[in-house]
């Protein structure tokens, strides 16, 4: 949980292969604020309480409000072009997820970070389909928020 953020560079999609069960290293921590919480509520429609309603979470089973689920499987993205920096132009495309759970809550105001080992390469087309084992993190809590096996496919510009 201590270790220091590192990331992977490679030049091209065609190096990615030779990084298949390497940790790649984590990303930066970001907090996760209300309003994060509350625009993705705004976005999606989903205003459960435990989320958006601060005064009531405080006295529900988390004494907070907490992030969807799916608010800390779209912070992935993001976080993983911190631990794996492509050189080479393409397009890389979010191709879906394999498995994701949610192991911890993810109460407002704590800070998470991605962690991402690849876990296959395999051709696709003109380009390759990417699975990655991501681990989204939590700042000072041994159990992680979300575990997940997120598939990519990326293309040569």
């Amino acid at each position: 949980m201590g270790e220091v953020a590192l990331s992977r560079r490679i030049h091209s999609i065609n190096d990615v292969g030779s990084l298949v069960g390497e940790h790649l290293g984590y990303s930066s921590y970001v907090t996760v604020t209300q309003a994060m919480i509350s625009t993705f509520a705004d976005a999606t429609g989903d205003h459960q309480w435990i989320h958006v309603d601060v005064e009531r979470a405080a006295t529900g089973p988390y004494g907070h409000t907490i992030a969807h689920g799916y608010l800390i499987v779209s912070m992935i993205p993001a976080l993983l072009n911190q631990v794996l920096v492509v050189e080479e132009p393409g397009t890389r495309i979010n191709y879906g997820l394999n498995r994701v759970r949610f192991t911890t809550p993810v109460l407002e105001g704590r800070d998470v970070r991605v962690g991402a080992t690849i876990a296959s390469v395999e051709p696709a087309g003109a380009g390759c389909q990417i699975i990655l084992d991501v681990i989204v993190e939590l700042r000072d809590v041994d159990k992680p928020a979300c575990v997940a096996q997120v598939v990519y496919r990326w293309y040569p510009a």
